[in-house]
């Protein structure tokens, strides 16, 4: 007979994570370990900063990368996407200043063991934020990205680029995603600029 498992509150969840050297997600009382990226997944990153962070300049719209963690509180779900935009006054989850509440577009790039949970499980908790306007799927092994942008009724659009002469509009943040720029450097070895 195995032993039953501890399982923590969101506020010990809390506590533990913010003493913690590493990542950890949060769901019905588990915690999950967040494993580090790949090369891809960190130019994909840098590119997408690079890119979105001039347009979102002067604008009451504020990114957020990898770090910054999100409480969706229909569901007890607390993660880290790898980036998130808040347009408008940040809610926070407490003093800590360290739990997002009120995310516009999330966007997670996906890799071979993240991408069925990505699309699914952690896609159906995103839906459920009142706040959120969009969430972008970057691939990393292939050219891909989807947006799937809220309804007026509530429904999800699905909007993809798949060639690297493609531009990806992202209109909750008044923003452009050109694929050649996000790609940069990906596919051909060579490291992005400093």
């Amino acid at each position: 007979m195995a032993e039953p498992r501890h399982r923590l509150s969101a506020e010990e969840y809390l506590a533990f994570e913010r003493q913690s050297e590493e990542r950890h997600e949060y769901l019905d009382g588990e915690v999950f370990a967040m494993t580090g990226a790949s090369l891809r997944h960190n130019r994909i990153i840098w590119n997408l900063v690079g890119t979105l962070a001039p347009q979102l300049r002067g604008r009451p719209c504020e990114a957020f990368i990898a770090d910054m963690r999100i409480q969706v509180a229909a569901t007890g779900l607390y993660t880290y996407p790898d980036l998130v935009v808040v347009c408008g006054e940040p809610r926070l989850a407490d003093a800590y200043l360290d739990t997002l509440l009120n995310p516009t577009l999330i966007v997670e790039v996906l890799s071979p063991s993240t991408e069925a949970t990505d699309r699914g499980r952690k896609f159906a908790h995103y839906r459920t934020l009142e706040s959120l306007a969009e969430v972008v799927l970057v691939a990393q092994e292939r050219v891909q990205v989807e947006r799937y942008s809220r309804q007026p009724e509530g429904g999800w659009l699905l909007f993809e680029a798949n060639r690297l002469e493609d531009r990806l509009l992202l209109p909750a943040i008044g923003c452009e995603l050109p694929l050649a720029d996000l790609y940069e450097t990906v596919f051909d070895g060579t490291s992005p600029p400093v």
